[in-house]
């Protein structure tokens, strides 16, 4: 069997109140911490800042914006360096993550942004990096992509394996008592990272197949318990797990249709990410049920054993009804009306996400503009 060259993921630490730990993995001298300010103001990050303070100067960027732009990347690349610093930790969700990633790669290589935009591209030498994700969704912590959004509302990613962490860690009182539209995007997010992944066009393999089918085991069975009771460890804790492996389901088999048509709503309404995904999921689903039918089926029976009992074509339309329903059951309104975009949008985001080529080439079935058009419409 020929496989693609897979991505093993970071080195990992699991466990309630493990994340002063990353202080002894991380290189001597000046440490640049990279958070936002809801992380700093609630205090989740203070334990490990007190322990690096012990040994060594710290550096804290706490500015990073959501969905951050490059001139936010850029301020705390500028404040990484003149410090000097020799390691680089992010400390949040996907938005501080990514921006420590592309922050230890810029430091460390002298590279330029705009010469590593795309696949494989960034080669140079980066910092020593730690993540320590505070949301179960993005999976950022497990995989070789950043993304920054730039002129014109247009996400645009970096995907290279040096943007891998050295280290991990999935603490789950981080996430405790996160808000219930919080935990239910970022816990959507997650489930889509799985079933994009479970039928990427491109680099679907055994590998990437196994850790999708687990996490999207312990998301769907976790995320509901999860958003009505906030403060159940156990729940988080499998939620955490179950979005890291999506994260390295994505690493090794990457997302599609889904994101690529997301993308467009946060950049230019600032939906959160997961919501976007939320949103789009029904309707691409749809979209892709006939030629995906046969990994559909066997995803539909992971979130609802009953449909191994349904024909492939009835249990591909399980799989898209739980997702939905899923999506209900968290709290998210599921439609792009319910978020204030108009209808007569439909074919301006098209054109927007047409620029997300490298998610689209990953789909099951192409999706050209015209198909993005109705499909936005489907899901308004």
């Amino acid at each position: 069997m020929s496989l693609p060259i897979l991505n093993p993921g970071p080195r990992l630490l699991i466990g309630d109140g493990r994340s002063p730990e990353i202080a002894a993995l991380m290189p001597d001298g000046p440490i640049l911490v990279v958070t936002d300010d809801g992380v700093r103001r609630f205090g989740l990050i203070e334990p490990l800042l007190s322990e690096l303070r012990r040994t060594r100067d710290v550096i804290v960027f706490d500015r990073v914006e959501a969905d951050p732009s490059r001139a936010n990347l850029l301020e705390a690349v500028d404040e990484g360096r003149a410090a000097g610093v020799g390691g680089v930790i992010g400390f949040g969700g996907g938005s501080p993550m990514d921006v420590a990633k592309l922050a230890a790669y810029l430091i460390g290589s002298a590279d330029a942004l705009d010469s590593i935009w795309g696949v494989g591209l960034a080669r140079g030498q980066r910092l020593p990096l730690a993540l320590v994700p505070t949301t179960a969704g993005t999976g950022s912590e497990a995989t070789p992509v950043a993304v920054i959004t730039v002129e014109g509302a247009e996400k645009r990613g970096v995907n290279s394996p040096v943007l891998v962490p050295d280290v991990a860690v999935l603490d789950a009182g981080l996430t405790l008592g996160k808000p219930r539209a919080l935990t239910a995007a970022t816990g959507i997010d997650a489930m889509v990272h799985a079933i994009e992944a479970y039928t990427s066009a491109k680099a679907k393999n055994p590998i990437s197949d196994m850790q999708a089918r687990e996490a999207l085991r312990l998301l769907g069975a976790n995320l509901l318990t999860a958003c009505d009771e906030p403060g159940n460890v156990a729940a988080r804790e499998a939620m955490l797990l179950g979005a890291h492996l999506a994260g390295l389901a994505f690493a090794n088999a990457p997302v599609a249709g889904v994101h690529a048509l997301a993308y467009p709503l946060g950049g230019i309404h600032h939906l959160p990410h997961g919501l976007s995904n939320a949103l789009m999921l029904r309707p691409v689903l749809s979209f892709n049920a006939e030629a995906a039918r046969e990994p559909y089926a066997e995803l539909a029976a992971i979130l609802d054993p009953a449909a191994a009992e349904l024909g492939s074509q009835a249990a591909a339309a399980r799989l898209i009804e739980r997702c939905e329903e899923l999506v209900q059951g968290c709290g998210l309104a599921p439609r792009l009306r319910d978020h204030g975009i108009g209808r007569d949008e439909a074919p301006m985001l098209a054109r927007e996400a047409m620029k997300q080529q490298r998610l689209l080439v990953n789909n099951p079935v192409p999706i050209g503009e015209e198909d993005a058009r109705r499909l936005y419409e489907a899901a308004w």
